[in-house]
């Protein structure tokens, strides 16, 4: 197949937050990051630098912790940085602020349900990972359809990369995650006739450390 039918997507977690190393809900709350987090944002746009890849187009989560980590690459390869609301993580609601072992303490039978990833399941004011998924989903196919032939890079959170990867792959939204979403590694993806591919996920080889994102 033709380079120019090819769309390729790089997909980017933010990097550290002081939330992410107390293992500390984060979901729409604006975090920003820490002092590891702004060096792996720099070592991010320096390994892009080196790989030599350009983009056609930089899009970012809107939340603080998402644009400081793309605009060290969107300043480097002069382009805009889009930020979207798209690209927020999905919002937990009541365990927004709330360690993974504090929401399991104060919450245990809304925590098992978000535990066991039921898709229907809302945490009060939040979000289900049904409409989590048709959001991000959403922004995925319409990029692409943006895009076509272009090489996009996506700066966003753990939970996004959580749906895209699903997206690519056809893993069911219920099943437990057995794959790595790091900090400010790269994950690439690509988008042809109508469907999406995983090319090369997790890579991490740019960074001292990365915290997982559970």
């Amino acid at each position: 197949m033709s380079d120019r039918h090819l769309t390729r997507v790089c997909m980017v977690r933010h990097g550290e937050t002081a939330w992410n190393a107390e293992r500390r809900l984060q979901g729409q709350t604006d975090i920003p990051l820490n002092l590891t987090g702004r060096e792996q944002a720099e070592r991010l746009a320096t390994a892009l630098a080196l790989s030599g890849v350009r983009f056609d187009a930089i899009y970012s989560s809107d939340l603080d912790r998402a644009r400081t980590t793309a605009l060290p690459v969107a300043e480097q390869q002069a382009l805009p940085l889009n930020e979207t609301p798209e690209l927020r993580e999905r919002h937990f609601g009541l365990f927004q602020g709330l360690t993974y072992d504090e929401a399991a303490e104060r919450h245990p039978e809304d925590f098992d349900r978000y535990h066991r990833r039921e898709p229907d399941f809302t945490p009060a004011t939040g979000e289900s990972l049904l409409t989590f998924q048709s959001r991000i989903t959403r922004f995925m196919d319409d990029c692409a359809a943006r895009h076509p032939g272009h090489t996009v890079l996506v700066v966003c959170h753990g939970g996004v990369l959580d749906i895209a990867y699903r997206h690519a792959t056809g893993m069911a939204l219920e099943t437990r995650r057995d794959f790595t979403i790091p900090n400010a590694a790269l994950n690439w993806l690509h988008y042809a006739q109508g469907n999406w591919s995983l090319e090369k996920w997790g890579d991490e080889s740019h960074l001292a450390a990365s915290l997982d994102e559970l």
